[in-house]
């Protein structure tokens, strides 16, 4: 039985001062199938259970289950700027770990057969306990690392096969503009990325290669799960030191664009 989905979504409507039929044109909906979401008469299916978690920028989970009539006013004016995520982890984020027969941090490591079901097994005991384990002695014993699988050419000098060891990241808004960032995201699973900040706007945050053939793009902060900082790469490869000019001026003009795209982002809101 649905439990809150009703009164979230009369209470998620009116904080945006829509009626139901804006609603449900906007959603693609008759207004008969929306008034019966939110009057508890009816129960969406599967497809616009997605939609409307969609359009609010609540995860479905929350939308279902949780009473947002409980929420403070500064979290539903998080919601209204659509960061309804945590972002700087002033509340618990979730992170299932493993420790070592002497009770000491160890790093995970996910390997390349375990990586596309990782955005289901963060959080779950059993897909973290089986991962191979490793220390190393020069990492800080304060903080939590993970390693985590690259693939493809998108962030040389890092290649394909490496693993990437990422510090756990709490506080999202501590990540410095240009930062390398593990980030694991809803629909993209592991990205291995540099994330720069879009002033004004704390819900989007820019991801980019350093290899100039991939172009950047924006992620909302609702869609990503997890946050690891760059620390260092284990590699079977050593990299190539040769500096080719044309690669030098290919890379600039990359950066060049970036900057462009960035700033016309944010001219454009």
């Amino acid at each position: 039985m649905i439990t809150f989905l009703s009164s979230n979504l009369k209470l998620l409507r009116k904080n945006r001062n829509f009626s139901q039929e804006e609603v449900s044109k906007k959603l693609d909906m008759t207004r008969s199938s929306y008034s019966g979401y939110e009057n508890g008469v009816a129960e969406p299916g599967i497809e616009n259970l997605v939609k409307l978690s969609s359009f609010y920028k609540i995860p479905l989970d929350d939308l279902l289950k949780k009473d947002l009539s409980k929420l403070s006013d500064a979290e539903w004016k998080s919601i209204e700027k659509g960061v309804y995520i945590d972002v700087k982890g002033q509340k618990l984020r979730v992170l299932t770990a493993s420790v070592s027969e002497d009770n000491e941090e160890v790093i995970e490591m996910v390997p390349e057969q375990a990586r596309a079901g990782y955005t289901l097994g963060y959080a779950d005991p059993e897909y973290i306990k089986v991962l191979p384990t490793f220390q190393l002695p020069f990492l800080k014993k304060d903080r939590k690392y993970r390693s985590f699988p690259i693939s493809g050419d998108s962030m040389p000098p890092v290649s394909e096969g490496s693993h990437v060891i990422g510090e756990y990241v709490q506080n999202w808004e501590s990540i410095k503009d240009g930062q390398p960032c593990i980030v694991i995201t809803k629909d993209d699973g592991i990205v291995f990325k540099i994330i720069h900040k879009i002033p004004n706007h704390r819900s989007k945050l820019q991801l980019s290669s350093t290899n100039p053939v991939y172009q950047p793009y924006i992620v909302d902060v609702n869609e990503i799960i997890e946050i690891w900082k760059f620390v260092n790469y284990i590699s079977h490869d050593l990299p190539d030191v040769t500096i080719d000019e044309n690669d030098l001026v290919k890379s600039v003009k990359g950066i060049q664009k970036q900057v462009n795209e960035l700033t016309a982002y944010i001219k454009k809101d």
